[in-house]
């Protein structure tokens, strides 16, 4: 079982967004996901930043894959994805894609199944795999229950990726919400996700948290934790761990998770760890409301 880190979600600035992978190359990661996955506005990163940073964690010994924009609307945002598939072909980087257009574009090339590509039974899966798939990520609502039944049916030579950490990421809109919120048109929101290293905090009338808006994307409030389930996992197979990047903690969450992995069982982390304003959840594994945290037996697969 290894460990990867999911593409950067939220808008930074570009000395820290480099700053964060320059060191995210020393720690015990495997594999490093690159790429805009929200929002085709946000312009700090450009294609050939992330091309010249996948070369350089690549050669710090990491496994690197460029990830696709989520929700393509535009002819801009489906030439912008036909650029990033040709210049990850052209370096022999693995692609993630999140649309079924960036699937047909990687077409004769192997890829990465994205979690919003909605794989829920093996059908989907073979149909997948014989695409080109080689990894594939579950959707987040899916039980344990269930992905031992994909695990069950899985091609030969498919890997299984699933998140383990982090915000999970719920849905997308054409609307823009963080602009929304300071009263801003989407084309013109004066890159307002920028003041949000971590999202913005959406709560009911009650105060209750309840969501996080990340530009057009739309996020739990709770933060997922599988940690007491890293045995689970590797008794069902899967393959990678994901954690979804946040601002703070992060080297110490990717040693958790590893020092998990190398002694077989469950990681243990702080509650300082948790994103702002966040709690820990894992209701989706026990097939339960996902903002939930439920008391699970570590060894608990039916």
């Amino acid at each position: 079982m290894k460990l990867s880190l999911a593409p950067l979600s939220y808008y930074w600035s570009k000395e820290d967004t480099m700053r964060f992978y320059v060191e995210a190359m020393h720690w015990p990661v495997d594999t490093i996901y690159l790429g805009e996955t929200v929002c085709s506005r946000r312009h700090e990163m450009r294609l050939a930043d992330w091309v010249s940073l996948a070369k350089a964690c690549r050669d710090a010994g990491k496994e690197v894959i460029l990830s696709t924009l989520t929700l393509i609307d535009s002819d801009s945002d489906r030439r912008a994805m036909h650029k990033l598939v040709d210049a990850a072909a052209a370096e022999n980087i693995m692609v993630e894609a999140n649309d079924f257009s960036a699937v047909r574009a990687c077409r004769g090339h192997d890829f990465v199944a994205g979690s919003h590509l909605n794989v829920y039974h093996d059908g989907t899966l073979n149909w997948l795999y014989d695409l080109g798939a080689r990894r594939f990520i579950p959707p987040i609502e899916l039980s344990a229950d269930d992905l031992s039944a994909l695990q069950a049916h899985r091609p030969a030579g498919l890997e299984t990726e699933v998140q383990v950490w982090g915000r999970m990421h719920l849905a997308f809109s054409s609307r823009c919400f963080t602009a929304r919120h300071h009263r801003l048109r989407k084309d013109n929101c004066e890159f307002s996700c920028e003041h949000y290293p971590d999202g913005l905090a959406m709560r009911t009338r009650e105060q209750a948290d309840f969501l996080t808006v990340n530009g057009i994307q739309t996020q739990s409030a709770h933060c997922l934790d599988l940690g007491p389930q890293v045995p689970a996992l590797q008794q069902l197979g899967v393959d990678y761990l994901r954690l979804q990047v946040q601002s703070k903690g992060m080297e110490q969450i990717v040693h958790a998770f590893d020092t998990a992995i190398r002694r077989q069982q469950a990681a243990q982390l702080d509650a300082h760890l948790l994103p702002p304003n966040a709690q820990a959840c894992n209701g989706y594994w026990s097939g339960k409301s996902g903002m939930q945290w439920h008391s699970i037996p570590i060894h608990a697969i039916s």
